[in-house]
């Protein structure tokens, strides 16, 4: 048999360009975005939101009456510290993200001064005790200088979902506290609520 014969070399023909199909289909596009430009692809909680609603709250937070109250009776800014954001919604949430956008919004303020958190001190504080061992007299930093805050900020992130068909309404819901740690009171309670409308033609949960 002719290992050359016409109906081979169809065959073999049409394999190579089912291959380079399936090989088309599977390549991969990028397209570079402005990173303050607004896309929603899934409905799901997404940078944008994170941004929007740090900036609204600490806006709301930096806007009421126990910053000028704590300002003048203790001559000084107030120091904060931004505590756990509690993800009890259906969805996964990077909430060190919103916790950055936070942190940013307050230290940029210039209203407050901002301490470092729990994770942070660890590590710095295992710096010191390098210094402690390894750095000259002039340039060691001591232990038992680090700035106390006087409030924390913290609070969580719920949702409920309710979906017909191929439409799903998705509701956020952010609350956060101020604390003073002085006396564990609440200076400070704030909501912001989001709500999208998501039309799919295959939706899946």
């Amino acid at each position: 048999m002719n290992p050359f014969s016409p109906q081979k070399n169809i065959k073999a023909a049409l394999m190579i360009l089912v291959l380079a199909l399936a090989a088309g289909g599977c390549s991969t596009s990028v397209k570079r975005m402005d990173a303050a430009e607004v896309k929603d692809l899934s409905g799901a909680w997404n940078d944008t939101d994170s941004q929007q609603v740090s900036a609204e709250m600490i806006q709301d937070v930096l806007n009421r009456a126990w910053l000028g109250e704590f300002s003048s009776t203790q001559k000084r800014q107030p120091a904060v510290i931004v505590g756990e954001v509690s993800n009890l919604s259906h969805e996964h949430i990077n909430t060190n993200t919103f916790v950055s956008d936070m942190e940013r919004e307050l230290i940029n303020s210039g209203k407050v001064q901002f301490v470092a958190s729990s994770t942070e001190r660890r590590e710095i504080r295992g710096e010191r005790k390098d210094q402690d061992i390894h750095a000259s007299e002039a340039t060691r930093k001591a232990m038992g200088q680090e700035k106390g805050a006087d409030f924390m900020l913290k609070g969580t992130i719920n949702t409920i979902i309710d979906a017909s068909g191929k439409t799903q309404l998705r509701f956020y819901q952010i609350d956060l506290t101020l604390i003073s740690l002085a006396d564990n009171s609440k200076v400070w309670v704030g909501q912001k609520k989001i709500k999208k409308l998501v039309e799919r033609s295959q939706l899946r949960f």
